[in-house]
């Protein structure tokens, strides 16, 4: 198999990760909808959330909001977008379930569309996940 996300979680891949537990792991997107989007995922392999038993789902979700509020403190967004996508039909790029956290800013589109994706810098990715990293408070998920 040759999973991008699996690389990262095996220390293969780099990434400006945000936050590591026993089940989870969370880093910025390289090209992100917004500065500060970031992905949660299983460290488990699974292609999609149907694969996934249920009460893993539930630690995601709970994972995935609470690292929100990070992002949104780090980035001073107006608000955000959490995304799921579950197959090709639903612009699931990489096959590894994750979740998106896209911050959004009162002016960051025109009449609601999503703003463009852009690839961003290491540097920038780096800088942005140590500022997240201060305002994630402890959880207990695993």
């Amino acid at each position: 198999m040759d999973c991008v996300f699996c690389s990262i979680i095996n220390k293969k891949g780099t990434s400006a990760q945000v936050f590591e537990s026993d089940g989870f792991i969370a880093f910025m997107d390289k090209y992100p909808i917004n500065t500060g989007h970031t992905l949660v995922l299983p460290k488990e392999h699974y292609k999609t959330i149907s694969d996934m038993p249920t009460k893993d789902v539930g630690k995601l979700f709970s994972l995935s909001s609470h690292i929100a509020k990070a992002v949104i403190e780090a980035v001073n967004a107006d608000g955000f977008t959490l995304g799921q996508n579950n197959g090709e039909a639903a612009n699931q790029i990489v096959p590894h379930v994750h979740v998106h956290i896209v911050p959004r800013f009162n002016n960051d589109s025109e009449m609601g569309r999503w703003p463009s994706r852009k690839t961003a810098s290491v540097e920038e990715l780096n800088e942005i996940a140590e500022k997240i990293k201060k305002f994630i408070k402890p959880l207990k998920l695993d």
